[in-house]
């Protein structure tokens, strides 16, 4: 019998989903570690009952079982050669909820920052809050006992997980709880042929031994460090009532936290909960000359109570410094410090509040410590902070190249008033090898997250990352610190942990995993009996294959490094309640193959290790690819800023060359020139495009209405530009898009007759389409030569003072985005210059404004409110503020914009029949609910001529374009 016949058996035993194809084991290969196994099977279980029937599969078939949730564990947690179980898509429900009690069960699934959305309005919150919350499991949590910003005061996921309802490796079920010393005696004394009984047997056995109590406290981590999570934390146990007569009761769920799935599938949880913070906020901005200062001004810090302290480094700071989106988070930066600490204090009242800060000060300036020490309050100004220091660690980590900052040894952790020497002796270690590297996190516990750039794909580079790791464990140990802190032992760590614990007690976890474990089912290779740390390395070692592209990818250094830019930290897998635009079609199905990592995960492994001649010559790539609906999100919202419109577009170009490009995909393309041959013929053409039968023969739904021809284009309509009377402020040049001319001309002539009643000269000068059709459909070399006239034509029209503006964003936003990526050499630069000065309408309106050149009592003073959904491109290429700005002109209208992500339509995405339903499931995400609410009063707004279209077929409501309001507007 086959593998895939073997796992067809487990299917039919299964509600949840089982997949053995080639994409789906590739796309879950890799975590945000540097680590690959390819599995045999992936699992998305529903219930209790799928999880026991793999575990029994997997011993029945000598496999191995490897739980799994968001998949951002950055130590090889999640990789391994068995079956993968992904509980996120279906266990992800809430089960139950006591406010009184302040605790809830839930499933694994279920993300952290939905669950506090839903404790929030009433008062409770789960404390540990880590950075991947917006999109981390509480599941994944347990598993590395995951802590979080303000550790200092929360703990970990160990310190707040009540009970677990588990399922163990031989399929039985039990519950882990606290228990009185009699009930841990009748577990103990229970019936041998139980497995619990055996596990609660090994445990009093092991640390009811006096040798062994004193090997334990002993080798493990001083317990002042409290974020350690070396091994399993037999540690943590030893300190109950049984063994130490302390009065705390024992609790298995200490023992599963921290455990990485190796020991128990959980399958509910009770999470302890407590109250949200006060309300009074504030961080002190310690700056400091030396890094040295920093690491005593941590210890200043300790005593005065903080509820955070983070340290960030030069070399982070500085790389905000030049980015335009970051620069106004500096506003609280003084000079250029060398290191500067965040003190967060939360505090009843103001009053409490500004005298811990000026405290702390007081006691900085009698040390001789820091020189500016600035109080950050309010809300906005605080996230702006945490903004600056999260996005200079993105910017850091776009450096282009293969020399990336690797997770080896940022994980470690020692007592606060150890760091200064810790920090000394560990720098000293990496001189040795001319390496640097940035330091920044949680340095109120004693964790500096520490990451050097090396080149994983370089022999000498992979010898030194595993020298390194080796050499830093050793100094760890040396100060009786931790070296995982927070992210786990996994497949990088595990090597270390008989030299960490020594081999009495390595012996001692052993045997408890052999105990829990027997067969080794629950993801083998992980804390125990872990392999060397530089085996199955994501990376290939040696030289890597070179592409010849159509689209500029020389930034990255190529493409192949363009796709390696994704690190697997899984933003693109936010849900729909938590917001942003990335990614709707993972938000829209939970599906790992329709998040951006994904898809980054397969180009990497097929253009990195095929064998065809023409690496993109795989139909896996395609599958994956063609549910990215190219909103352009990843760009603005993924840290890494991979584009995957622009990945699927090259794709597309190389992929066509092998199989001919489909009928369909040429109608799409090429619509903007057949549009002219039919338009002589308007009404024909018309109710020919919405025939049933003609849709039926390209491949659109018959549920969806195909534009229609205007009665009259754009440019006929023009014919030339009209006689201003009084003063004209300005001559503009209107780029008149293939789809405002062609099937929404009346925008476009209400766009020039506003600009006209503005005081504006309009003039649409000689230019082609805009290229998006091609674009959107991979027809790059096409798009390549309309960007080529495009510019050539334009160049020497368009400058700050004539600029050009467009009324349809994906169009428009072409000579901003894709243009200076098609081009090269002088028409590169020209490309980059034009695009300085080329705006959407809705930029150039709100900016005249701003600049006071708009008159508003030309306008109503009627009070109209307004619901605007953003065009995606528009929210990541340029932003919705200014079409914001632009709609309030007008004294009394109010815009409240819908915090959607793509409408679901995304050009010809939502017409094609086999997309439909994906289509209008992202509609109904949040836009669709959002319209229907709205009042008959309300005007529906949206810049993207593909969004009105989805507005209109999915809700019946009218959406208008924002000029057309404005135009609206006038006296």
């Amino acid at each position: 019998m086959s593998q895939i016949e073997t796992y067809d058996i487990l299917k039919e035993k299964l509600t949840g989903d089982l997949f053995t194809e080639n994409v789906q084991r590739v796309l879950y290969a890799t975590d945000a570690s540097s680590y690959r196994e390819i599995p045999q099977a992936v699992c998305k279980p529903k219930t209790a009952d799928d999880i026991r029937a793999i575990i029994k599969f997997a011993a029945d078939k000598g496999t191995s079982v490897i739980p799994r949730a968001a998949g951002t564990s950055l130590a090889g947690q999640v990789v391994g050669p068995g079956i993968v179980v992904d509980i996120s898509k279906y266990m992800n429900k809430i089960l139950e909820f006591n406010p009184t009690e302040q605790w809830v069960w839930v499933e694994p699934g279920v993300n952290l920052a939905e669950l506090n959305q839903f404790l929030a309005p009433h008062g409770l919150q789960f404390g540990p809050e880590t950075s991947t919350a917006n999109r981390c499991c509480i599941g994944g949590m347990v598993g590395n006992n995951s802590c979080g910003l303000h550790s200092l005061v929360y703990g970990s996921a160990r310190d707040h997980l009540l009970e677990a309802d588990c399922i163990l490796s031989d399929g039985s079920s039990v519950t882990f709880k606290a228990l009185s010393n009699k009930e841990f005696e009748a577990k103990c004394e229970g019936d041998p042929a139980l497995l619990e009984t055996r596990i609660y047997q090994n445990i009093f056995e092991t640390l009811s031994t006096k040798h062994n109590q004193e090997q334990i406290r002993k080798e493990f981590p001083d317990p002042k460090v409290k974020r350690r999570n070396n091994g399993y934390a037999i540690d943590v146990l030893l300190e109950t009532d049984p063994f130490t007569g302390n009065g705390e009761q024992i609790n298995v769920c200490k023992l599963l936290a921290g455990s990485e799935g190796t020991l128990a599938f959980s399958t509910r949880l009770k999470l302890n909960l407590i109250p949200l913070p006060p309300s009074h906020r504030g961080l002190v901005c310690a700056h400091f000359s030396s890094l040295k200062e920093a690491y005593h001004g941590n210890l200043i810090a300790l005593k005065h109570g903080p509820t955070a302290i983070e340290l960030m480094d030069e070399i982070i700071m500085n790389c905000t410094k030049e980015n335009i989106e970051q620069r106004k988070n500096r506003f609280f930066v003084s000079g250029d410090p060398a290191a500067m600490l965040m003190i967060e204090f939360a505090c009843e009242t103001l009053e409490e509040l500004l005298q811990k800060a000026a405290d702390l000060e007081a006691d900085y300036r009698i040390a001789g410590l820091g020189y500016h020490f600035p109080l950050v309050q309010g809300d906005d100004n605080i996230k702006k902070v945490w903004a600056l220091r999260t996005a200079g660690l993105g910017l850091l980590s776009n450096i282009p190249g293969d020399k990336r900052s690797v997770t080896v040894i940022e994980d470690t952790a020692v007592a606060p008033e150890y760091l200064p020497d810790y920090m000394e002796e560990f720098d000293q270690i990496l001189a040795k090898y001319g390496l640097s590297c940035v330091k920044y996190a949680h340095i109120a516990t004693g964790e500096i997250h520490l990451r050097p750039l090396l080149n994983l794909k370089d022999d000498a580079d992979v010898d030194l990352y595993h020298t390194i790791a080796k050499e830093i464990a050793a100094l760890v140990k040396k100060f009786k610190g931790s070296l995982s802190g927070e992210h786990g032992d996994g497949r990088l760590r595990g090597e270390f942990i008989p030299f960490m614990l020594g081999e009495h007690n390595y012996r001692l976890i052993k045997k408890l995993k052999k105990t829990w474990d027997p067969q080794n089912i629950l993801n083998p290779g992980k804390i125990v009996d872990t392999p060397p740390i530089t085996e199955n390395l994501r990376y290939l070692v040696g030289k890597q294959p070179e592409f010849k592209t159509t689209f500029d990818f020389a930034s990255n250094e190529g493409l192949l490094r363009a796709v390696e830019m994704c690190n697997g930290s899984a933003d693109c897998r936010k849900s729909v309640l938590i917001g942003g635009t990335m990614c709707p079609t993972f938000m829209a199905t939970k599906d790992e193959d329709k998040s951006t990592r994904g898809r980054a995960n397969v180009l990497r492994e097929f253009l990195s290790r095929s064998g065809k001649a023409n690496r993109f010559d795989h139909e896996e790539i395609y599958q994956v690819m063609d549910l990215c609906i190219s909103c352009k999100a990843c760009k603005a919202e993924c840290p890494s800023n991979v584009d995957m419109a622009k990945l699927k577009a090259e794709f597309l170009q190389h992929y066509y060359q092998e199989h001919g490009i489909p009928m369909r995909t040429k109608l799409i393309a090429y619509l903007p020139r057949l549009y002219r041959i039919g338009r002589p013929f308007r009404p024909i053409t018309n109710k020919i495009s919405n025939a049933a039968w003609f849709k039926k023969a390209i491949g659109f739904a018959p549920e969806r209405e195909v534009p229609q021809l205007s009665k009259l284009t754009l440019r006929k309509w023009y014919r030339k530009p009209a006689e201003l009377n009084g003063n004209v402020l300005g001559k503009v040049y209107l780029f008149a898009d293939e789809f405002t001319n062609e099937n929404e001309s009346d925008i476009g002539v209400k766009a020039i007759l506003l600009l006209n009643k503005l005081g504006y000269e309009v003039v649409i000068p000689k230019h082609r389409e805009s290229g998006r059709t091609f674009l959107s459909k991979g027809l790059l070399k096409t798009a390549k030569e309309i960007a080529r006239e495009n510019i050539e034509m334009l160049t020497d029209l368009i400058s700050a003072k004539t600029p050009l503006i467009g009324i349809e964003p994906s169009a428009l936003l072409t000579f901003r985005d894709e243009y200076p990526d098609l081009l090269e050499g002088e028409l590169k630069t020209k490309a980059q210059e034009l695009a300085k000065n080329t705006l959407l309408i809705d930029e150039f309106l709100a900016g005249q404004h701003e600049k006071g050149k708009i008159n508003k009592h030309l306008f109503t003073l009627d009070k109209v409110g307004i619901k605007l959904h953003g065009h995606c491109q528009q929210k990541a290429v340029a932003s919705t503020g200014p079409t914001r700005k632009m709609l309030e002109i007008p004294s009394n209208y109010k815009v409240t914009e819908i915090q959607t992500s793509c409408c679901g339509m995304a050009g010809s995405f939502g017409y094609e029949k086999e997309h439909y339903e994906l289509s209008m499931k992202i509609g109904e995400m949040k836009l669709f609910p959002a319209v229907r609410e709205a009042s008959a009063k309300e005007l529906i707004a949206a810049p993207g001529t593909s969004c009105r279209h989805h507005i209109k077929h999915g809700t019946g409501r009218e959406a208008l374009h924002p000029v057309e309001i404005l135009y609206n507007a006038l006296k």
